[in-house]
Formats: C-alpha cells, structure tokens, sequence
C-alpha cells in the first residue's frame, strides 16, 4: 500500500471540447463541474469565446476550455469574428480533445469542418455522442467512420449526467503527470478563469435574453456590465446594458410598456443573487448600436 501511494502520481492538463453549434458543449461542462461556467440556450452564437474551467478530484486537475460551436457557412459579421476561434485553441498547447457529437443530427459541412481541424491535431482525442438519452432520431452509423481515428468513444447524456464519471476517467487515463496548474485554494472572481466579473455578468444577461427572445429576435445582441458596486445591506448595484444593432429590435427586447426587459432583468438577477448569495440590484436599459459586433473580442 505504501509503494503505490509512493508511486502515485497526479495528473493535469489541458482539455479542449470542440463540436457544432448546440451539441451540448456548455452543458456537458455545467454538469461535469456542478456549477454554470459557460452559459446555454437553444440559439447558436450562445458561446462565443473559450471559456476555460477547472475540474479537480483526487487523480488531479483539467482545465476544460468550452469553445464555440463551428459554423459550415458562415454570413454575419459576429459568426465571422467566433467561426476561427475554436481552430486557434486547438493550435494552444492542449493535451486532450474531446469531440462533442449530436447524434440526432446529421452529418453537415459543420462536422467536415471540425474533422478536418481534428485530423491536424497529434493529440489523444476522444469521440463522445452526446444526448445517449434520445433513442430517435438517430445518425449514429454516419459517425462511426471516425471511430478508428480516436482514441476512445463514449456515449454521454450531457444533461442527464449520464456517464460523465466514464469520461473523466476516459480524460485522467490519457492527462500527463503533472503537478496542478491552478491554484484553487485562492478565491477567484467567477467559475470561469478567464473571465471577470463584469464579463461574467454580462453573459448571464445575454443567456436570459436568448431564453426570453427566441426567434423574435436574431443574433445581434451583446451584453455590457458598466459597473459593479456594493451598497448599504450587502447590495450589490450593477448598471448593464443590452445592446442590439436596429432600433426594431430594441423595441422586442424592450416589449409591450418594458415586459421583455423586465422579465430578462428580473431572471438574469434571480440566478446572480443565487450565485453571489446576495441581493442584486440589476438596473439594466436596452440601446442601439449598428457596429457593436466591432467591438467584439
């Protein structure tokens, strides 16, 4: 017992999650680590930069990186902006892929895409199907070409957490030994590393618009949190701002005398005050403005 404690080591490492628009890559990382790290919706878009979490048991610690989903064509100036963004991560020193595939759906220009970025990458890969829960409809056998190019393939349910200890598992197996890359006995601003609070906020936002607004209104929105402060009673003020690129749309996303914007405000301040356990004080206006996608990181 001594000589394989002696001999144990922990491992640590980089882990990209790479797939298609709404295979259910935020999710898988939500549930994976217990917490929202990434935000969802049914849209695509909804993730638009990696954003990179840290897993941490007993056999060591994964920085997950969620990254866009990819586009087959690609048309608006903020699909042009996330489209590379996936490529540009897989080219960063990760140690492991993991390729997220929808089997209820089939086969596009989407996934030739993201094959064709995975065939550059000489790093183990795992082939996951997520949805495992979903018996029809079904294009598993247009997938199963790939299997021999990987180093394991896994049936998941992201959002039933079905089998996701088979995947960590399947992840520490192939990680290096390596001591921890974070630190996770220092407090940090948000779940996610890579983002600040003011940007964390301002995602949550953007996530209760694309709930509220579904298909009445398309992509072009963003978020901005303008300023975060504490006042008397553990308050904490934030003054954001939702911005769209046509003064139609911010008619929608503000509503019949303010309903829309009020019931964004009023669940986008909800799930903060759950999060902060605090009380939030969510003062957020709607404007317009045609070139806000410039801006975009």
């Amino acid at each position: 017992m001594k000589k394989q404690e002696a001999d144990y080591k922990e491992k640590a490492g980089y882990v990209a999650i790479i797939g298609r628009p709404n295979s259910g890559k935020s999710t898988l990382l939500n549930n994976i680590l217990g917490q929202k790290v990434s935000i969802t919706s049914p849209k695509p878009q909804t993730t638009r930069l990696p954003i990179y979490a840290v897993y941490e048991d007993e056999r060591g610690q994964i920085i997950f990186i969620d990254t866009p989903g990819i586009f087959g064509k690609v048309s608006d100036p903020v699909s042009k902006k996330i489209n590379p963004r996936a490529g540009q991560v897989l080219k960063e020193n990760v140690d492991l892929v993991i390729y997220l595939v929808d089997h209820t759906r089939d086969r596009e220009l989407e996934e030739n895409k993201i094959i064709g970025l995975l065939r550059k990458i000489d790093k183990p890969k795992l082939l996951v199907f997520n949805k495992s829960d979903i018996r029809a409809p079904s294009f598993y056998p247009h997938y199963t070409f790939l299997e021999d190019e990987f180093n394991e393939t896994l049936k998941v349910s992201a959002l039933h957490k079905h089998n996701l200890n088979l995947l960590i598992q399947s992840i520490f197996e192939r990680l290096p030994e390596n001591d921890k890359i974070i630190d996770t006995s220092k407090p940090r601003p948000t779940p996610a590393l890579n983002l600040n609070s003011k940007t964390f906020i301002a995602e949550i936002i953007r996530e209760k618009a694309f709930l509220f607004l579904r298909k009445e209104i398309p992509y072009s929105l963003t978020a901005v949190v303008d300023e975060i402060a504490d006042r008397a009673n553990r308050v904490m003020y934030i003054r954001a701002r939702i911005i769209t690129n046509s003064d139609r749309y911010k008619k929608m996303i503000i509503g019949d005398k303010g309903w829309m914007i009020r019931e964004i405000g009023m669940a986008a301040r909800k799930e903060l005050q759950t999060a902060t356990n605090q009380k939030i004080f969510l003062d957020l206006t709607v404007e317009t403005n045609p070139h806000w996608h410039e801006a975009l990181l």
